[in-house]
């Protein structure tokens, strides 16, 4: 009963706080503030930061300084009496099935590829699709390359880019800033023009790292399902979009990375690009239908995997690199300082695109 009364508290201070914005100075430095009523411990835990950071109290107000945040794309939230809230004076929040987390974004010097910058952009776009796989609604985003509006009867190819578990449709937008990450690539010459399709990757609702492999098949399936049979084909009819398999390319972070695995190797004969970020392992049988060496050395292009040093699907992603030497299906693995955060999956992206479609 107490939590509860607690849980109920912590909710009306966060309908109740008054806009509170961050405050960012010239020479980096950052205070956050939130109003916190009768707590009694308020911390602020930020993604750049190994260990939280207490906030000091002034009248019901609470505060703190942080004399230098590095530049990135951040996740943060407070802590108050335990229980993790995000900043309400903040309208950034990182898209998640339950939003959690708050997002500060301090640009770098020089510009990081995820960092807004005075060069030609492209469009977002926001759609809702009736679902005949599912039966029910759904939504995707879409981004055209700088200049498609004006660009006459001229096709492009397209890659599909998927988030990972928790995440939906427009996270790699929001907060993986993956339509600057294009623009800054495209204007500087490094990525060819392309459209990219972003759809929600939990047709099913989330699955569980515990859930059986029945269960976790079946959300792949229906993932399958669900992007050949409607999703591609409503790009494909509002879109300039070149055929062929060689035009087409696949890939994901964590859940996105074993859709991009379990969907892309049986079907290499439509997606010839395909990329894996920090990819969770699809399940067992499918990967070992699907790992044909003479199918696939003749239909991919590229098959790109990387993962971080202290990622804890590190060790399935090594298990999958030994299986693709033991095959002889050709590869290009990175490993990279890093953990399983979207830091990591920014950077994967600004290296995969420029691989595309050359």
């Amino acid at each position: 009963m107490k939590l509860r009364i607690l849980i109920l508290s912590v909710c009306l201070f966060i309908l109740s706080q008054a806009a509170l914005a961050l405050e960012i100075t010239p020479d980096g430095k950052v205070t956050f503030r939130t109003s916190a009523g009768e707590a009694k411990k308020v911390e602020l835990q930020g993604q750049w930061a190994k260990d939280r950071i207490a906030l000091g109290k002034s009248g019901d107000q609470w505060s703190v300084t942080v004399d230098s945040v590095p530049a990135g794309v951040w996740e943060y939230n407070f802590v108050i009496d335990g229980i993790g809230v995000i900043d309400s004076s903040n309208p950034l929040l990182k898209p998640q099935r339950k939003p959690s987390r708050s997002i500060l974004h301090i640009p770098g010097t020089p510009p990081n590829p995820w960092d807004w910058c005075d060069v030609p952009h492209g469009t977002v776009h926001q759609h809702a699709y009736q679902c005949k796989v599912l039966g029910r609604r759904r939504d995707a985003m879409v981004y055209t390359p700088p200049g498609y509006e004006k660009s006459g009867d001229q096709k492009y190819p397209l890659l599909v880019l998927q988030h990972g578990s928790g995440d939906q449709h427009d996270t790699w937008v929001q907060h993986g800033k993956a339509h600057w990450i294009l623009d800054n690539l495209i204007a500087d010459g490094k990525a060819v023009p392309m459209i990219v399709l972003m759809i929600d990757g939990h047709p099913m609702g989330q699955v569980s790292r515990e859930a059986t492999l029945q269960e976790r098949e079946a959300a792949l399936t229906a993932f399958e399902r669900e992007l050949l049979e409607d999703a591609l084909p409503l790009a494909e009819s509002l879109y300039r979009i070149e055929a062929g398999s060689e035009k087409r390319a696949l890939a994901g972070l964590s859940m996105g990375g074993a859709q991009t695995l379990g969907v892309g190797l049986p079907h290499a004969d439509r997606f010839a690009w395909l990329g894996c970020f920090s990819g969770a392992m699809p399940p067992g049988e499918r990967m070992q239908r699907a790992l044909v060496a003479e199918k696939l050395n003749s239909q991919l292009k590229l098959l790109w995997i990387a993962c971080g040093e202290n990622d804890f699907l590190l060790k399935q992603n090594h298990e999958l690199i030994t299986s693709l030497k033991e095959k002889g299906i050709r590869h290009e693995w990175t490993e990279t300082p890093g953990d399983h955060s979207w830091p990591i999956w920014r950077s994967y992206l600004s290296e995969f695109a420029p691989k595309l479609f050359r």
